[in-house]
């Protein structure tokens, strides 16, 4: 049964609660995303007021594992953290994928989770358990707030926590954004009226935002000198500095999808083929290695090549990429030194990275020669219009979705089959694109997408003027259904959430497993299928709904921009 607060003129809770949050509106805080409960209710009024006086935007889901994911997309198109308010109890536990998602990943969050006093604990309480320390080392900052009392000091006490957890979330402490978790226990009564002296703090008059996650430490350079053959490797979230050094050193850019650096003259969309072969990837005397990269075994295997010299770049975090613990030197920021640039300019210095970009452009035409038809002068063939009503593949949908992505636009990848299919042959192109690669977790891929569209798109101001995209496989579509759970009366994003369905599981089809598993036992703990209409499923959580069955259904979706959230259906062959 939910708590009934008792009905006081005045509450401590209230009180400390409305100087909590409005001080981390003053630092620069937009975003709150909150989960119903009894226990954090004069956060949850408090945040209302914040809303009324446009001073946040304020995002209400009834899933606790959505809500932190949700937090995670904000954070991800802002650089900085959402607060996360939950009630106690299981609701903080369900907060833990996304927790752990944003320590591997570096993506500042803020959690308010409430308790009970001291006096409820390790009594068998109701919804009551060891919260202060729950997510171990994921957080950057634990603290267990004592239940406020209405002492004339526990403003002053408020607003200096608020300022503590917004150094250790966006990395102000330790050059290390993540999860910060201010554990707040409140008495009753749990809320009251917002005090006279306790005004909430109008639209406009926050100051000194905090530094976003982005901001690079102070400090020199490491400086490369010229000599080795040398690639630059961009992980997820590696950023334009790997294009800027791969450009100025002149090597070989091997870019991830999703790392913010696939783009340049120097990019080799087809690495992983390039790394297998004895001439060029065989050649290879020193790896710069920025981001993490996370969807390709050639990379970890050519670092723990006997012979390569490995230097790992992380501007933040607390952990370093370091497989088979073979990386020789670690810097927070790297650049080519004058010697190396004018190497880079010679006909000997462009020998090494002409033939990377020379091959890949080869194996980069024949793939796009598959399939390609001619129409003649007469207008379309009967083969062109075959081709355009086969069934589609998972090579025939990134292609499609990657050509229809602009820069005003944004693309989050799910943890599927299909974003490593992306990877292994889009393009070059200077567009945004997310995903939740710090585990690689299928875990919130919906709620992500839905934090980075309400970001992308937030009135005033927008950042980007596009529509965002989510492309995604039917089990890790599946698998955070309950986020398509929207509030009514908030802001429906132009998102377009884009389902490959292939029965489910197929990444384990390139695995070692299957040449040595039973077929029947593949089917029945691994590939997992599940049949569900998306249709219905739509119509049930009040979105659009599209379906392409063939190249030309994909592309008149992708074409016409949706104006709301819609799910696009597109079967594939096994």
């Amino acid at each position: 049964m939910p708590e009934r607060s008792t009905r006081n003129p005045r509450s401590p809770a209230t009180d400390f609660s409305v100087a909590l949050l409005n001080e981390f509106v003053r630092l620069g805080v937009r975003d709150l995303v909150l989960c119903p409960g009894a226990r954090s209710q004069a956060l949850a009024l408090a945040a209302a007021e914040l809303e009324r006086a446009g001073s946040i935007r304020l995002h209400v889901r009834t899933d606790e594992r959505s809500a932190g994911f949700l937090s995670v997309g904000l954070a991800l198109e802002t650089g900085l953290p959402a607060l996360v308010v939950v009630t106690s109890g299981t609701a903080v536990a369900n907060l833990h994928p996304a927790v752990l998602e944003a320590h591997h990943a570096g993506v500042p969050m803020i959690l308010l989770t409430a308790d009970r006093p001291a006096e409820l604990r390790g009594i068998r309480s109701n919804q009551t358990t060891v919260q202060a320390g729950l997510f171990g080392v994921a957080t950057r900052l634990c603290l267990d707030v004592p239940a406020p009392v209405g002492e004339p000091d526990e403003a002053t006490i408020a607003v200096a926590l608020a300022r503590q957890a917004m150094d250790a979330a966006t990395g102000v402490v330790n050059a290390a954004p993540g999860p910060a978790q201010l554990n707040l226990a409140f008495r009753e009564p749990l809320s009251a009226a917002v005090p006279v002296g306790l005004p909430m703090i109008p639209a406009g008059a926050a100051a000194e935002p905090a530094a976003g996650p982005d901001a690079l430490p102070d400090g020199p350079a490491m400086l490369l000198a010229p000599g080795p053959r040398t690639v630059v490797v961009a992980g997820d979230g590696a950023g334009p500095a790997a294009e800027e050094l791969a450009h100025a050193g002149g090597w070989p850019l091997l870019a991830e999808v999703s790392s913010g650096a696939r783009f340049g003259p120097n990019l080799i969309v087809h690495y992983r083929e390039l790394l297998a072969a004895v001439d060029l990837g065989g050649e290879v005397e020193r790896v710069i290695v920025f981001g993490h990269p996370t969807l390709s075994r050639e990379i970890p295997a050519l670092i723990m090549r006997d012979g390569v010299e490995t230097i790992v770049v992380a501007p933040t975090g607390l952990e370093w990429y370091n497989p088979g613990h073979a990386a020789r030197a670690f810097t927070r920021s790297v650049g080519a030194d004058a010697a190396c640039t004018a190497v880079a300019r010679t006909p000997a210095g462009r020998e090494w990275l002409g033939r990377w970009v020379r091959t890949s452009r080869a194996l980069a035409e024949a793939a796009a020669g598959e399939g390609r038809v001619p129409i003649d002068k007469r207008g379309i063939t009967r083969a062109e219009l075959a081709v355009l009503r086969a069934p589609l593949t998972r090579a025939l949908l990134v292609d499609a979705v990657w050509r229809a992505s602009w820069p005003h636009d944004r693309l989050v990848l799910g943890a599927s089959r299909l974003i490593r299919e992306a990877d292994k042959r889009v393009p070059g192109k200077k567009i945004t694109v997310r995903a939740n690669r710090g585990l690689a977790g299928i875990d919130g891929t919906i709620a992500t997408a839905l934090g980075v569209a309400l970001a992308s798109q937030a009135e005033p101001e927008p950042r980007s003027a596009g529509v965002t995209r989510a492309l995604l496989g039917d089990l890790t579509f599946l698998h955070d259904v309950g986020s398509l759970l929207l509030a009514p009366g908030e802001a429906e994003p132009r998102l377009q959430v884009i389902v490959g369905v292939d029965g489910g599981g197929s990444i384990f089809d390139g695995l070692e497993v299957a040449a040595t598993a039973p077929a029947e036992a593949m089917e029945r703990v691994l590939y997992t299928p599940r049949k569900v209409d998306l249709k219905s499923l739509a119509a049930a959580y009040g979105w659009d709904y599209e379906f392409a069955a063939t190249r030309a259904d994909l592309e008149r979706a992708l074409t016409g921009a949706p104006t709301r959230p819609t799910i696009l259906e597109v079967p594939l062959l096994r």
